[in-house]
This record gives C-alpha cells, sequence and structure tokens, in this order.
C-alpha cells in the first residue's frame, strides 16, 4: 500500500502532526525514527542535516587560508551530513528511500530557510543525480494547534507553487557562503601576512550589523561636550505652585542637532534673563487640546525581542528560544519567526474564539487580571475586522505573534512574563485609543516666556490592559484662570552638557537591523529591504551572538560595545575599497533579486554569476593592495615611549614611536590589543594572562605579555610568557606572598596556594627550595577560574559547574566541574553525568586539565 512521507523540521513538530492526525487517519504506530499508519510515514529533521560545501580539490584548510588559494568559486555545490545529525540523515534518507513511499510531503517550517532544509536532505537522498523521482507537496503552517494542522493538510501547496521559493533558498545560501568564504579568507590572509593566523570573519548580514555599532561608538568617541544652561522658575497661582522652563519661541531648527528652543549657550546670557525675571510676576496664557493615543500594533519577532530586552534583559536570542518553546512544546503561541505584524483578513473568528479562550480558561498565576480584559472586549465589541490588524498585503510567509486557543499549564517564570507580554498586546490591539488632554501653559514674564506641559488621562481605553486606570499624581497641573496674574516664587539656573549619542543595547540594535533600509538612498533597493531589514527576525540574535562569539563586540551591562578589531576591520574594508560589505545596500540589492527569483522574474543563474563576480573582486581588491598601511582615523597613545619616551601612534598593523625604532604589533597571537591595554602595557612591561589569541593554526589559547629589553637589537620587544618558567625563573630567589592572603590549602602538602603569574601554586612550589609541585592555571581552555571558584577547589575538592571552556580540538563550549584528582595529583575535568538508561555507579569521567 502506498503511503506519503511527511518530513517536519523537528521531532517536536512532527509529533504534533501525528497528534492532529490520528483522529482522521487513524492510530500510528512509533518506530525509532519515525511514526507510521496505513496511510502516512512521519519523520523529522533536527534543524538542518546538510549543509553546502565547496567539492573537495576547492577546500582548503584553516591553516592554509593565504591569497595562493583564493578566489573559491567552485562550479557547483556538494552536499555534505553535518557531524552531529548523521544518524538522523540516515533514518529519514531511509525513509525517503522506502519503495511504499509514494509522496513527500515537506512540513517543515513555513518559509525560506524551512523550503531549503527539505529540499536539501531531498537532494542528498538522491545521490549523484540529486533527484528523487516522487511527488512533492507543501505543508504550510502558521499554528501548531491540532485544528490548525488538519486544516492545512486539507490545503497542501504544490511543488510548482514552492519552487520559486526553493531556489531563492538555494541561492541566499549559496551567497552567503561565497562572500562568507572568500570574504573572510582574503582578510584573514591580507592581517595574517606578517605571520600567525588572526581570523578575521566578514558576511552579508554580519558585517553591515557590526558597522552600525562601530559608526555609533566613532560618534560617541568623537563627541565633544558642549556646555549650556536652561532656566527654570518657580510660580504661584492661587489654585497652588507650578514649575515653568524659559524657552525661546522665536526658536527655529537648523543643522546643529545640539539647539533646542530651552537651551542658551553662555553662562552670561543665562544669568541677564535670570536676573530679569526674578522676583516679577507673571501671566498665563493656556491650550488645552484633547489626544488619543492607539495601542502599539501586535508584535513580530524583532518587536518582541526588544521589548523584551527593554523590559526584563533578556537577550535576543532568550527571547527567541522562549518564543519557540511557547509555540512547539506548550501550543500556546503561533510561530514566532515572522516579521510581519499583522493578521489575515480571515482570522476574525479565531481572534474572538482566543478572547474566549482567555476570559473563561483559568489561567496560572497573574495571567488571571488579563480574564477580566478579555471579557469586557467580547462584551463591548472591540473585536472587528481594522486594516491595523486584519490586512492580507501585509503578511508574508507568516503573520503575527498572537496567543493560540491553547490555554497555557506550567510555563517557566521566563515563559509566563513573555506570554503575558504576547497576549496583553494581542488585547490591547483591539481596545479603543487612550484619550488625554493636554495642556500647555505658557508664563510671560516681561518679554521672557516659560512654558509648562500638563497630559491628564481623561479614558484609558488600551492602557487599562496594562493597569493604567488613572493619570498619575505628578501629571496634574494645577488650574489657573485665564491671564491671571501669577507670583515669581523663584528662578534657578540649570548647567548642563551636551552628551554623546547613546550606545546600542540589544534591542536597540534589533530596531537599527529591522530599519536598515531607511538608510538606503536607491528607492528600488530600499523598497526591497523595507519589510526585511539586515537579516531575518529568526537570524538576528544569532547575528548578535555570532559578533559577540568572534570578539567583534561584547557586552558590558545592557549596552553592546565594539572591540578595536571591530574597528581594525571597518578601516581594513573601507581602505581596501570593498565598503560594499560594510552597508545594508549589499542585503537590499540580494532581497530585491531573491524576491525576483521566488516570483520567477529572474533566473538562479543570473544571480549566482553576479555573486561570483563580486567574490572575485574581493579577493583582487585585497591581493593587490601594495601600500605599507591601511589609511584611517588613528590613535595617539598617552603612555611614551619605553625606549626614548618619545611619542607612540597607531597605525593600521603596529603601534610605533615617531622618535626611534621602537614599535609592536597590534594583534599579537590574532588577538587585537584594546587602547586601554596596550597603554597599560607600555607602562607596566607586562600585562594578561588575556585570553583570545589564536595560534598560526586558527586555535585559541591564553598567555602573558610581557616588554623584554633585547641587547640585540637595543630596544624592548613583546614576548608570550605562557607561565611555564614560572618556577625556573624563581630558582634561587625566595618569592614574596606576604601581601596576599591564601586561597586554600594545598591538596598536596596543605601548605598555602597563591596567585603567581599566570598560575595558582602551592608556596612550596616556587623558590629556592621546592618540595611541592602543585599548580593550576588562573585561566584554563578560555575559562577564567576565580578566587572563589579556586577556593571552592581547594575547600570541598571541586568548583561550580563552569560553562565557559573551549575544546582545543573542534574549538565548541563545554561544561564541565574542576576537580582535583588525588590518584594523577594534577586538575582535572569532571562532567555532569549523562542519564542513563539502567542505573549506573561509575564514577564521572575526567580528563587533565592543567
Amino acid at each position: 500500500m502506498s503511503k506519503s512521507l511527511i518530513i517536519a523540521e523537528k521531532p517536536s513538530v512532527a509529533q504534533d502532526i501525528v497528534r492532529a492526525l490520528t483522529p482522521v487517519a487513524g492510530k500510528f504506530e512509533k518506530a525509532a525514527d519515525h511514526f507510521e499508519n496505513d496511510r502516512y510515514v512521519v519523520t523529522s529533521a533536527v534543524g538542518h542535516l546538510v549543509e553546502i560545501k565547496a567539492p573537495e580539490e576547492y577546500d582548503v584548510k584553516r591553516g592554509k587560508w593565504s591569497f595562493a588559494h583564493l578566489p573559491v568559486v567552485p562550479p557547483h555545490f556538494d552536499l555534505a551530513p553535518i557531524d552531529k545529525a548523521k544518524s538522523r540523515l540516515q533514518a529519514v534518507v531511509k525513509l525517503v528511500k522506502r519503495k511504499d513511499v509514494t509522496e513527500l510531503i515537506n512540513a517543515c517550517d513555513a518559509g525560506r530557510e524551512g523550503e531549503l532544509i527539505f529540499r536539501l536532505i531531498v537532494q542528498y537522498a538522491g545521490g549523484a543525480k540529486g533527484k528523487i523521482e516522487k511527488p512533492i507537496q507543501r505543508l504550510w503552517l502558521q499554528s501548531m494547534t491540532p485544528q490548525a494542522i488538519r486544516d492545512g493538510f486539507a490545503a497542501l501547496r504544490s511543488d510548482e507553487q514552492m519552487l520559486g521559493l526553493a531556489d531563492a533558498a538555494r541561492s541566499r545560501s549559496e551567497a552567503d557562503w561565497l562572500v562568507g568564504i572568500n570574504g573572510t579568507r582574503a582578510m584573514t590572509a591580507f592581517n595574517s601576512r606578517d605571520g600567525g593566523f588572526f581570523l578575521t570573519t566578514v558576511g552579508r548580514v554580519q558585517t553591515p550589523t557590526l558597522s552600525i555599532v562601530v559608526e555609533r561608538e566613532e560618534k560617541i568617541r568623537k563627541h565633544i561636550p558642549r556646555d549650556y544652561w536652561e532656566i527654570k522658575a518657580g510660580f504661584g497661582a492661587a489654585a497652588g505652585d507650578y514649575e515653568g522652563k524659559w524657552f525661546d519661541p522665536k526658536f527655529k531648527k537648523n543643522e546643529d542637532p545640539d539647539r533646542r528652543a530651552d537651551r542658551l549657550w553662555t553662562e552670561t546670557e543665562a544669568k541677564t534673563i535670570a536676573d530679569a525675571v526674578r522676583g516679577q510676576p507673571g501671566t498665563v496664557s493656556e491650550e488645552a487640546k484633547p489626544s488619543t493615543q492607539a495601542s502599539p500594533g501586535l508584535y513580530d519577532l524583532t518587536t518582541l525581542q526588544r521589548e523584551a530586552n527593554g523590559r526584563f534583559g533578556f537577550s535576543a536570542k532568550t527571547t527567541l528560544s522562549l518564543a519557540q518553546a511557547l509555540y512547539e512544546k506548550h501550543k500556546v503561541l503561533t510561530y514566532p519567526r515572522t516579521d510581519s505584524r499583522h493578521l489575515p483578513e480571515d482570522y476574525l473568528p479565531v481572534v474572538k474564539q482566543a478572547f474566549q479562550m482567555i476570559a473563561e480558561e483559568d489561567l496560572p498565576g497573574p495571567l488571571q487580571a488579563l480574564a477580566e480584559h478579555a471579557r469586557k472586549g467580547l462584551k463591548e465589541g472591540y473585536v472587528k475586522p481594522t486594516k491595523r490588524v486584519f490586512d492580507n498585503t501585509k503578511v508574508s510567509d507568516h503573520f503575527a505573534i498572537i496567543p493560540t486557543l491553547q490555554a497555557p499549564r506550567s510555563l517557566s517564570e521566563a515563559e509566563a512574563k513573555l506570554y503575558d507580554l504576547v497576549v496583553k498586546r494581542f488585547l490591547a490591539v483591539f481596545y479603543p485609543s487612550a484619550e488625554y488632554l493636554v495642556t500647555t501653559r505658557i508664563t510671560k514674564v516681561n518679554e521672557h516666556h516659560f512654558q509648562t506641559n500638563g497630559k491628564v488621562l481623561v479614558n484609558p481605553g488600551w492602557l487599562a490592559v496594562y493597569g493604567k486606570e488613572a493619570q498619575d499624581e505628578d501629571a496634574n497641573l494645577v488650574p489657573v484662570q485665564p491671564n491671571e496674574a501669577v507670583s515669581n516664587e523663584g528662578v534657578n539656573i540649570v548647567a548642563l552638557a551636551t552628551r554623546p549619542p547613546a550606545r546600542y543595547t540589544e534591542a536597540t540594535l534589533l530596531s537599527a537591523m529591522e530599519g536598515a533600509g531607511k538608510l538606503i538612498d536607491d528607492d528600488e533597493l530600499r523598497e526591497a529591504m523595507a519589510e526585511k531589514g539586515l537579516g531575518t527576525p529568526a537570524t538576528r540574535a544569532q547575528v548578535i551572538e555570532g559578533l559577540i562569539l568572534e570578539k567583534y563586540m561584547h557586552r558590558e551591562g545592557r549596552e553592546l560595545i565594539p572591540t578595536a578589531k571591530a574597528f581594525q576591520l571597518m578601516t581594513l574594508l573601507r581602505g581596501l575599497g570593498v565598503e560594499d560589505l560594510t552597508k545594508p545596500e549589499l542585503t537590499g540589492n540580494w532581497e530585491y533579486q531573491l524576491a525576483e527569483i521566488e516570483h520567477g522574474r529572474m533566473s538562479r543563474d543570473a544571480f549566482m554569476g553576479g555573486i561570483a563576480t563580486m567574490a572575485e573582486r574581493i579577493v583582487k581588491k585585497a591581493k593587490e593592495y601594495d601600500r605599507d598601511t591601511i589609511p584611517g582615523d588613528y590613535a595617539t597613545l598617552k603612555a611614551p615611549c619605553p625606549n626614548c619616551g618619545g611619542v607612540v601612534k597607531e597605525n593600521y598593523r603596529r603601534f610605533a614611536c615617531e622618535a626611534c625604532d621602537f614599535s609592536i604589533t597590534k594583534i599579537p597571537g590574532g588577538r587585537s590589543f584594546e587602547l586601554a591595554e596596550v597603554e597599560r602595557f607600555l607602562i607596566d612591561k607586562k600585562i594578561g594572562p588575556l585570553e583570545g589569541f589564536r595560534s598560526k593554526a586558527g586555535w585559541p589559547f591564553t598567555a602573558e605579555l610581557k616588554l623584554v629589553f633585547d641587547d640585540e637589537i637595543n630596544n624592548w620587544k613583546l614576548e608570550f610568557d605562557f607561565g611555564e618558567d614560572d618556577k625556573a625563573k624563581d630558582d634561587g630567589e625566595p618569592v614574596d606572598f606576604s601581601g596576599q592572603q591564601s586561597l586554600g590549602p594545598c591538596p598536596k602538602c596543605k601548605g598555602h596556594v597563591y596567585e603567581h603569574g599566570s598560575n595558582y601554586v602551592c608556596e612550596h612550589a616556587v623558590g629556592a627550595h621546592t618540595t611541592c609541585d602543585f599548580k593550576t592555571g588562573k585561566i584554563i581552555l578560555t575559562q577564567p577560574v576565580s578566587h572563589e571558584q579556586l577556593h571552592k577547589l581547594l575547600t570541598t575538592g571541586k568548583t561550580d559547574l563552569l560553562e565557559n571552556f573551549v575544546s582545543n580540538k573542534t574549538r565548541r563550549k563545554f561544561k564541565a566541574f574542576l576537580a582535583y584528582d588525588k590518584k594523577e595529583g594534577k586538575v582535572s575535568f569532571e562532567f555532569e553525568p549523562r542519564a542513563a538508561k539502567v542505573p549506573a555507579k561509575k564514577a564521572a569521567a575526567k580528563k587533565a586539565a592543567a
């Protein structure tokens, strides 16, 4: 009997499909890697199972990256299994090839990436031909409720309908590979010309995103504060006191962004005005206008990520994973990876049902308060068709994130916070606008004007959903009569200074990525990016995390701060004349052309030909650059030259003295010096231990740096200090630990353990007469070991679970405890025990850590 094979993107979705189809298609039997009944076989990927790669003869390993092997423009792309997904891939391919499977149904996530995941699996299953001669249909799901899944199966799309999307998906993937590989290898080769390996990654989305952050930081660094003054006066009316601020009613905006109507630019002018009005009575006039404020629109993923970052401090990555869990695991939200803030025009009945669910279900905890607002919305007839919410022209692959008809049960605290955000926005968008009375009061003292603003909430409307039923007390203005004379109770001059623009947070950077199309001059490209921006809602969090992982920027509180490596990359791309890699026009152009491919108006071959030409141009520019340095905006260091006391200046590759031959590289061991670090290094002649260095083959390591005087060159030079010679250099000389507090007892000899160089050592392991050899690193595989954790290790035998170790072999992060192994006499890794199928009494696995 012939069957249809349904391939979902994730195991949880496959289970949902089985549950939804069971009432209409019969019971499914569960096998090791699929479900099956008389009609269907249901299986799933786990995200991407295969990846595109260059054919073997074009593949260049990391240690051999050089211009000799560039550009890499293969005539076609092979497919390779992703290591961690090999067994799942084999299971899915086996089902695809089954003789009784006569039809394939793509049930991967609705969108470009879901299309790509399915197409690559089928291509891989087709072997050398890359083709499976079986008909294909497409399941397009927006919600994971059982009825929505059954409705999706009743309206399957044909393969012909999806071919444009499939071509666009492949083209985007291959184009990103070509630009990313050639750009990254060319810039890495350029930066590694003087030796070492300085990994310099670039990408179509990550580099313009980084450029946005760097340009903001450049403005902050160049900002020169300008002093200005404001004048505030207190006035007494018959009904009470109020405050006003001086302003110039004749003020007109010009090109100076710092100028405002209420700012004075000399203290003398401010004092003159203050003296003129001090003690003088004033007359009052005011204008009150009604004002309305509509609820913000429904959430797309980026808006949700922005708000969750601002409200709760959640990273974009955290918000996405919470929203995905609420969609997949709990089934209480619709598909979260969406860039639409509208609903389909036929969705009105579903919205009413969702209001009914919120009104009637016993929601957990604080969510119960929302039932009252849902009941009121239904009773007052608030849910009605409106283009603000229901608009087919603004729904593409997916619609806005809203609650499903499934009531939540057993949400975590973080999940409940996010669900609460979505439900409140969903209810509020149908409520009437909030109504205010906005009052502008002008108090005139002689010829000088003071302004006071008041805003009174008349009808809360949608604000009631957020618990704002009444106006805050401090927003109320004491009433005055028309032309009432008021007394002057005092005048105060406030000295202030202009401030630089704020650094980006994840919330504001997500906004900038989403609105990057506004930065584009070309009308067609701006239109192509109007709904897209940089990246997609699903990938923006990943882009930000990638920039942090590659040390292009770091988080400080909620701020994102670019590193020296980021500035160096921007200087390089500008200097080489490949600035298009830093601009959103690149994405705008791609999105425009990919949309043309999707709608059959452009061929895939024409698009890929243009991408290959671009990759070749990037490599050519880097390969042929022959000047000594890249032009840029370079720093002059405050620290003097250690050799002659002269001025040390930065150029593209080095920090060099203007007066003598002293210079040091800016990127020792593939790691860029931050300006503050190099200043300290030149003064202290040592720094560290620092992490993030890379060997010639690209593997990370940690070390101290020191400046040593070399008699041969009669100058100072930079050297790595790995701490291996701590013991040797101390031979014959006692080490003074009297200024330090012991971190705990030595596990070997019970002596005291102290910090020493790049290690923690036993007091008896250094100096003239060593009787112990206990030593462990202060940083192990990029994971700093704090004094508190070392103390815990020495007193209890084991640290807490530490999460930021990075494997030298795979470069992947891993978690482990550090524990003292008595048998080996050294500190080792101890891993969390895996859940065993049968009770096991084996000790946790161990291997040497330091």
